[in-house]
Parts: structure tokens; sequence; C-alpha cells
């Protein structure tokens, strides 16, 4: 069979499976790893084993770009105590208690502690879906588990830095130094000219869409093969490369649009790991792996738990943010691969680790799932994770009550109404020119493109009161409806629209009111005219408020619509 018909069969059976893990309520990157389960044979024996390597590195490479995206220091300073203190604290305990274990179930040191320290990273990727979908990610355990997910990315990114250094057969204290000090000045560098040089550029890349995600793919696979080129590993240049663009107006949109391609290319990756694994061995490393997830499962919430008492917090936050480190992380898996590519650790023992995950992953769905039905259930009990005195810091939380979709001419008039009456509001714009001015004036503005469903769903609409859209394109605005009326029920939805039949649908897609500029103006002018008319004195002040704001359009470059026929 030729690749791309043995890669189109391998798709149709990731759907299938993803299909019933669907029905199951489970995170797909458990179907995917049982497809390779079921294709390894395929995918193995077929020749095209490089393929499938390849298409993994890309899905590794462009996950720790996305990860670097997102890796804000904002979430860190808020809760920067409880996510440093759980996050090193969590990882420490987890691999000395691992460690133990492994050991007396007869592995050699080396792979010991490649084995104990996979046991310590939980998943962000998984915790995140799973957290969105059940509502809760504003609650304050879900700021606390993002804040020490992160600490754990960090530190994750780190081993995969370190491993390669002190694993060539000629290291030595000095070579490390050296090598180190190498990495250490790519870093700066990279992060220097990002945060001076790519800040200019993002506006004339931000201008075309397109453009804007070959650029983002050609800095983030450019970086990172970079980085392999002075003997480091692709997973830190790629990570360094999304740092770099994460202080970027444009950076939410990149990230949406990395966001499919992303999780096409690391479905490869969970699949090639399935492929790898050892049916047999399965079999063999049963009560192993039975004996190391009930290690994830229950010993990583009771350490967390633990941790979070000590540092006065209830027994219900301590136990909701227990539960989300009850599974492996996708960088355990990188970080054993790694393992295997140094000869460190043996190919079974990664099957081991990746059963782990399985096990792990489906387990903690259901604890997230049901997490308040277990709280009431083991509440009685739970006092011993919680001091006397409590001390639970409030969610500080960024609240948009409005925003407005597109600040064009009309969207000018829809911003000083807001400031004039005191609104909390955001405006989104994919203009990069308009955004570097509203944020100049000091008006909270987010760069992207409304037509992109990744985007609206990564803006967190669950708090909007009323969404304004002056976007004159009836197909994003029927996406931001939609949006919105998902996120927020009872929101007042307004949008603008050009045509009757747009308004028409516009109404009968559930939209409270839309703007028809024509008739709008002349509705306007026709009561300006009898209220002119019957107090000639205000005819002059009208009359140069009406020139101020048309010189304040020319300053800002807006132009007079075509006329349309």
């Amino acid at each position: 069979m030729e690749i791309f018909s043995e890669f189109s069969l391998i798709i149709t059976i990731a759907l299938v499976v993803s299909i019933g893990m669907h029905l199951l309520r489970q995170p797909l990157i458990i179907g995917h790893i049982l497809t390779g389960l079921v294709a390894g044979p395929l995918i193995v024996g077929s020749g095209e084993l490089e393929t499938f390597k390849l298409f993994s590195e890309i899905g590794i490479a462009i996950l720790l770009f996305t990860v670097g995206l997102n890796l804000s220091p904002h979430t860190i300073r808020e809760f920067g105590r409880v996510a440093l203190v759980t996050g090193i604290g969590q990882v420490v305990l987890t691999t000395a208690a691992g460690y133990f274990i492994v050991r007396l179930l007869g592995y050699p040191v080396i792979e010991g502690l490649y084995i104990a320290v996979a046991l310590a990273f939980s998943s962000t990727i998984i915790i995140l879906k799973l957290i969105t979908d059940k509502g809760d990610l504003d609650a304050l355990y879900a700021k606390i588990a993002i804040g020490f997910l992160l600490v754990q990315d960090f530190i994750a990114i780190f081993l995969l830095f370190l491993i390669p250094l002190i694993s060539t057969e000629e290291a030595s204290l000095s070579g490390v130094g050296t090598k180190a000090a190498l990495g250490a000045i790519m870093i700066a560098v990279t992060l220097v000219f990002s945060f001076s040089v790519m800040k200019r550029l993002n506006t004339f890349f931000a201008k075309n869409i397109e453009l804007l995600f070959l650029f983002a793919i050609a800095w983030g696979m450019g970086i990172a093969s970079l980085f392999k080129l002075g003997g480091f590993s692709i997973e830190t240049g790629a990570l360094i490369a999304g740092i770099g663009l994460s202080t970027l107006p444009s950076r939410h949109e990149i990230n949406a649009k990395l966001s499919p391609l992303r999780d096409f290319f690391i479905v490869m990756f969970f699949i090639l790991l399935g492929a790898q694994m050892n049916l047999g061995n399965i079999a063999g490393n049963a009560k192993i792996a039975t004996i190391l997830s009930l290690l994830v499962l229950i010993g990583n919430p009771l350490i967390l738990m633990s941790i979070m008492g000590v540092l006065g917090y209830k027994k219900r936050t301590s136990l909701l943010t227990g539960f989300t480190v009850a599974q492996i992380s996708e960088f355990s898996l990188i970080l054993l691969m790694l393992g295997v590519a140094q000869g460190h650790v043996r190919q079974d023992t990664l099957s081991l680790v990746t059963l782990v995950g399985l096990i792990t992953i489906f387990g903690s769905t259901y604890l997230i799932k049901y997490a308040d039905h277990i709280y009431t259930f083991l509440e009685p009990i739970l006092g011993i994770f919680e001091r006397t005195h409590v001390y639970e810091s409030a969610v500080a939380r960024e609240r948009y009550p409005v925003i407005l979709f597109g600040c064009n001419r009309i969207g000018q008039d829809f911003v000083k109404q807001f400031r004039e009456h005191g609104q909390r509001f955001l405006v989104v714009d994919h203009n990069p020119e308009t955004v570097e001015e509203l944020r100049k004036n000091g008006i909270a503005v987010e760069y992207g493109d409304a037509r992109d469903i990744d985007f609206l769903d990564e803006l967190g609409l669950s708090d909007v009161e009323l969404a304004v859209s002056t976007i004159p394109d009836a197909e994003a605005n029927l996406l931001i409806a939609r949006s919105v009326r998902a996120q927020s029920p009872n929101a007042i939805v307004m949008v603008v629209a050009h045509k009757i039949g747009d308004a028409i649908e516009h109404y009968q897609e559930g939209v409270d009111y839309v703007i028809l500029p024509h008739f709008l103006g002349g509705e306007y002018a026709a009561r300006l005219s009898i209220e002119l008319q019957e107090n000639r004195e205000k005819v002059p002040v009208v009359r140069e408020k009406h020139i101020e704001a048309l010189l304040l359009r020319i300053k800002l470059g807006h132009e007079h619509p075509e006329r349309r026929s």
C-alpha cells in the first residue's frame, strides 16, 4: 500500500476510535494512542516510519511553540507563591515517592529517575480542556492549577534542555558550562530580538492573516532548527520561539490559527507512541502500570492537598486542585522519548509509561468531572487537609461586561459613548494600526479576526452582558452572535448590516438589534431637522460639533464608504 493510502487509512481509524472516545466523554488523546496500537503493524511495517516520526516532531514543535505563546507571567505573578510552592513541591515529592517505588520494583537508577520524573508532571493541555468544558476556568482552583502547571512546564522544558547537554560522551563540567552559556546566549538573543524587532514587524505581518500565519510557522520552525544546529533540542527552540512572540498583540490570532495544525500533527505523535507500544509488554507490565497509576491518581492529589493545606487553603479548593494532577503529561511521554533517543531508557519502559498515561488520563477525567460529588462524599474526612485558620485569596479577574467587535467609523462612536458612560469594555479589531492607537489611548483591546471561531472561543465571552459588532460582514456577525449566545445566553447582542435581507437573517439568528447605518442615519437626520427647527439656537452648536467630529475622522484616516449601486 502506498504511503498516501496508508495515511488515509490511519486517519480513518483515528476518526472511528475518536468517535468512540467522544461518546465515552474521554479525551481524544486516549483514542489517538489506541489508534496507534491498532494501526501499529501498518505504520512500523510500512517502511514509512520516518515520515510519521517527522510528523510527530512537527507536532511537538508546534505544541511547544503554542505553549510558549501562552506563557505570560501574569498568572504566575497573580498566584506566584502558591504556584511555585505547589508546582515545585509536588514535582519533588512525587519524584521521590516514584523513585522509591520503581527501585523496589527493580528498575536501574537512571531509568528509575526517568520514570519517577515522568510521573510528576501533569498535562496542562488536558487539564485546561477539562476545566474549560466544565465551565470553571475562572474558579480559584483553576487559576491555581494553571499557575503551578506552568511552573511544571518550565521544569519539564529545563530537563529537555539539560538532558542532551549531559548525555554526550565528552560531557564534562566545563563542557556542560560552555554549552549552557551558549544556550543562555541563544535564548537571550532570540528574546531580545523578539521583544524589540518583532513588535515593529507585527504591524506589517498582521495586516494579512495568511502572511501572519506563514510568518509564525517560519519563525517557530526556524528558531527550533537553529537551536537544533546549536546542539540543543527542537523542543527548547520551539518554546523559546513561542515565548518571543508572547507579548505581540497578534499572539491570540497566531495561537488560534496554529491550533488546528498543532492538533493534527500532535495526533501523529500519539499515534506513533501507540504504534511503538508492544502489546505483549502491556500484559506483562499491567501490574507495574497499576501500581504507578495509583501513585498518580491517588498519591499526587494527596501530596498537592497536603501542600495547599499548609499554605492555608480550604479543603474544597485543595481537593479540586488536587484532582488536576491525577494524570501524567504529554511532556512525560516526550521526556521518555528523549530518554529512548539518548539510550537511557528502553522502549519497553516507554510503553509502560504510555500505559500509565492511558490509565491516569482516563481516571482523572472522571475525577475532575465529578469533583463536586466526590467532595460532598469525602467532606467529613477532609478536615485533616485544612488548617484551623485558613487563608484563601480571592480570584482577581479582568471582567469586561461589554465587548465591541470592530473599531471602524461606527465603532468609534460606540467607543466614545462607552468611555463617556464609564463602561468597562474590550475592543476586538483586526487592524494592527487601530489596535496600537487604541492601546496608546488606554483602551483595552485585542487583535484578532472575528471570523475565526477558535479565536472567539479563546476570548472567553461568558461574562459579557453587551456585545456589539460593527464589522460589515454578515458571516462574521453570525459567528459572533452564535459564540456570544453559546457562552452568555442572556447577553444583549447588536450587529451592523448593510442589507435588509442580512438584517432579517440576523434577527432570525436571535440578535437583539441590527444597526442599518443608512436607515439609521436618515431617521437621525429627520429627528434632528425637527429639533433644530424648534430651537434654532442649537444650530451653531450642532454644526461645530459635527465639524469637530469630521476632523477627528480625517485624523484617524477614516474615509466615507464608496456609494453602492
